[in-house]
């Protein structure tokens, strides 16, 4: 009998230890129900790895500032992924290229902030000290490196100002992309093309970053300016929403934290912004697609 009482005891124990075991508290991501999860999309500004890291601070801002919501960064391999992320709607939010901006308008998309300091927003061609290069005309019969065809201060502007100034680029030069502005530098480092375009804020970064590679490097040429990439959100988003993150985004200039995060990524701020602000784009990009090839805005 007092087997039979001590196995009982034992058997107890088990099924109580195993009851314990498995028993996992569910938490919800705030800790306050089920919260629903927003997409965000930046533009291959860098590769993947680079870019959660520069713009992961922000969407932990945005995720500590709205808990009624929680915001995921998505980076893209490069433009092409980025494009048909964003063109097939896969974002909530996203942070695309003045040119992408546009064409977003297409898909249900609309601006309610844009990235500030418009005069970064600009094309710079890269070449190495040492390449003898002086004039455009220099270029003729080499390669010259751009992220991706859609990047519009990295390659578009510079393909217009080799154009304007006597180089026919469809024909001159060998145009090739190498996916981001990271590999656009490298590539013109390590003498695979004669020149490469990028722009400012990527340069200025791996200045800091790689002062011995960038001193064997200088900007041979710089185009003119426009607006600064700007910010969107898909049509079935609460407005209220979108203006919440438009109001953590602009105030990140306001508190010491964020401007820290705002040096890392090579601005000064965030601003408002709405879809009018991109009209000089529109045009910019109809003279481009008469003069250089046609691109669809």
């Amino acid at each position: 009998m007092y087997w039979r009482v001590v196995v009982l005891f034992v058997l107890l124990l088990a099924g109580c230890g195993k009851q314990e075991e498995s028993y996992q508290p569910a938490f919800s991501p705030r800790g306050v129900g089920d919260v629903r999860e927003y997409v965000v999309g930046i533009h291959p500004l860098h590769n993947p790895k680079r870019l959660l890291e520069m713009y992961g601070p922000v969407v932990d801002r945005l995720n500590a500032a709205i808990p009624q919501a929680r915001f995921r960064l998505e980076a893209s391999r490069n433009y092409e992924e980025f494009d048909k992320k964003l063109y097939g709607r896969r974002f909530d939010f996203a942070m695309p290229n003045p040119y992408q901006t546009l064409r977003s308008l297409k898909h249900g998309y609309h601006v309610f902030a844009k990235m500030g300091n418009d005069e970064q927003f600009r094309g710079i061609i890269l070449v190495r000290k040492d390449s003898g290069i002086r004039q455009v005309a220099d270029l003729k019969g080499r390669k010259v490196a751009y992220p991706a065809p859609t990047a519009l201060a990295a390659t578009m502007m510079p393909q217009y100002y080799l154009h304007t100034h006597g180089l026919d680029v469809n024909r001159d030069i060998t145009n090739v992309y190498v996916g981001s502005q990271e590999s656009s530098i490298m590539n013109v480092l390590r003498g695979h093309v004669a020149a490469g375009a990028t722009w400012p804020v990527p340069w200025k970064i791996f200045q800091q970053e790689n002062p011995k590679q960038a001193a064997e490097l200088e900007v041979r040429w710089q185009t003119e300016t426009l607006p600064n990439n700007g910010w969107v959100v898909r049509d079935d988003v609460q407005p209220i929403l979108a203006e919440k993150v438009s109001k953590v985004l602009v105030g990140l200039r306001d508190t010491p934290e964020g401007k820290e995060i705002l040096k890392k990524l090579g601005v000064e701020r965030f601003e408002y912004a709405t879809s009018e602000t991109y009209r000089p784009v529109r045009q910019y990009l109809q003279v481009f697609s008469a003069a250089v090839r046609h691109v669809e805005y």
